[in-house]
């Protein structure tokens, strides 16, 4: 029989309810990548290939896990990112999430292509909202979207950058499964056509923090930091657009030294513990994103299981500052982690060794 919500003491046993409580079509959705999921999988193993070098005889007796993201408070270093077509976790869409975001004291990203829309998700969750957008018209498209984001007070806007094509996820290919975003696809060629020249346009319109998503080199970062950029968002769309790309915090410490303080460093892809994300920390991020991480607790739970998730995170992250020695995020320096050989080859599930799933064949 499955626990109920209260009961559940680890993050892999949520994943485990959204395992069984999903259908085929949409855990494999959730879960999946593109192609052979090569990036999928590096992202899991460039983690595991970071140890930590712990310092004692430090007094931890009081741990303070909060830190400042675009301007307000977040009790963890974590933004909830953009999961398109959330309401096939949950018939609300991506509000349950929203409400647990603003009831837990994180922020959280409003995907274009999920439900509620921009007015909804603001008067409803009362949550730190980002509003993230796939580019669907012109110039003059963009700027609709963002004065109505502005009006709905969002605290930042968004552009997804790695998506100039739809990633091949061959999960969903070979069972002919058609997310729900992608009923919503008229105008895709203005974001094939995207370049420097929107989001220099685009930073002329607006004082909302302005966050590129999707940057992967070093180059691009610094590109968009001189343009005035405020978040550089690493990502790599969690494996599920180009195939064959590096595991996300393998391209952080470039991007870190390219753009020094002149921009907010996030960074997704990946990361399932507190553990991973005081990983990114040390190495100079700012906040890491959680979207499958979220997405279990939404599948299985909604509302309450996205609460649940925050809930263990915070109690993964505090005791794993008071084993490393701090007390407070801004102590974590790269002198906290070490290269290290992974002790298991990765699989989409294998950060929760306890209950990894195997699906078998199609």
């Amino acid at each position: 029989m499955a626990k109920a919500i209260e009961d559940i003491q680890t993050l892999g046993e949520i994943m485990q309810a959204a395992h069984e409580k999903l259908s085929r079509d949409h855990w494999d959705y959730l879960i999946g990548g593109a192609e052979t999921e090569t990036t999928l999988l590096r992202n899991r193993q460039a983690l595991e290939e970071i140890a930590f070098r712990p310092r004692v005889l430090n007094n931890v007796s009081e741990i303070d896990p909060s830190t400042e993201l675009l301007g307000k408070k977040t009790s963890l270093p974590i933004l909830l990112a953009p999961i398109g077509s959330a309401e096939q976790l949950d018939p609300e869409g991506m509000l349950p999430a929203a409400k647990a975001a603003a009831e837990f004291g994180v922020g959280i990203v409003k995907s274009s292509v999920a439900t509620p829309d921009i007015e909804e998700a603001a008067e409803k969750s009362g949550a730190d909202l980002i509003f993230q957008l796939y580019v669907r018209g012109d110039d003059a498209w963009i700027y609709e979207h963002l004065k109505r984001v502005e009006a709905a007070g969002y605290v930042g806007f968004c552009l997804t950058v790695d998506s100039a094509q739809y990633g091949r996820r061959e999960r969903d290919k070979v069972k002919g499964f058609r997310p729900t975003q992608r009923s919503r696809v008229s105008g895709v060629n203005y974001q094939a056509a995207l370049d420097w020249g929107v989001v220099e346009r685009l930073r002329t319109q607006t004082e909302l923090p302005l966050i590129l998503k999707g940057i992967a080199t070093a180059e691009d970062a610094e590109i968009a930091a001189n343009l005035g950029v405020d978040v550089i968002y690493i990502s790599n769309h969690g494996g599920r657009q180009l195939d064959h790309g590096r595991g996300a915090i393998e391209v952080l410490p470039e991007v870190v030294d390219a753009v020094g303080d002149q921009a907010t460093v996030i960074i997704d892809g990946g990361f399932y513990h507190g553990a991973d994300i005081l990983k990114a920390i040390a190495l100079g991020a700012n906040a890491v994103g959680l979207g499958r991480l979220y997405g279990f607790g939404l599948g299985a739970f909604g509302q309450a299981g996205v609460k649940r998730v925050l809930e263990i995170l915070a109690e993964e992250i505090i005791s794993a500052m008071a084993l490393l020695g701090v007390t407070n995020l801004a102590q974590l320096s790269p002198d906290h982690v070490h290269p290290a050989a992974p002790v298991r080859l990765p699989n989409p599930t294998s950060a929760f060794h306890l209950f990894d799933v195997d699906d078998g064949p199609y």
